[in-house]
């Protein structure tokens, strides 16, 4: 599976931005689809995440509220819509995929970076 981030961008704080990562390869690898971030000096954290259809979806704490998480199936693309964007939501975002038989996220994405301003 190769992943295609993109939507990244500088914004002020309360903006919004969408980012997209399509997936080329087999669905069957792309059951769970996540977003991740990394802060300069911080470690990765999950951010949101979607399974199957996308009935469930999951966030942080500290996202939840502000961002969603969707998926079209079709396209086998993912989206994380963010809102009310905050100075400590800059990160570089990455999406990442699993089959439903991992346990842990396989495929990973280049990354897209987001800046916001204050």
């Amino acid at each position: 599976v190769q992943l295609q981030a993109s939507g990244g961008g500088l914004v002020q704080a309360g903006g919004s931005l969408r980012l997209s990562c399509a997936a080329s390869g087999s669905t069957t690898l792309t059951y769970a689809m996540g977003w991740f971030r990394q802060a300069p000096g911080k470690d990765r954290e999950a951010v949101a995440s979607i399974v199957g259809s996308g009935a469930i979806t999951g966030y942080a704490v500290s996202v939840k509220g502000r961002f969603t998480i969707s998926r079209d199936n079709a396209k086998n693309t993912v989206y994380l819509q963010m809102s009310n964007l905050k100075p400590e939501d800059t990160a570089v975002y990455y999406c990442a995929t699993r089959a439903s038989y991992d346990v842990n996220y396989v495929y990973w994405g280049q990354g897209t970076q987001v800046t916001v301003s204050s």
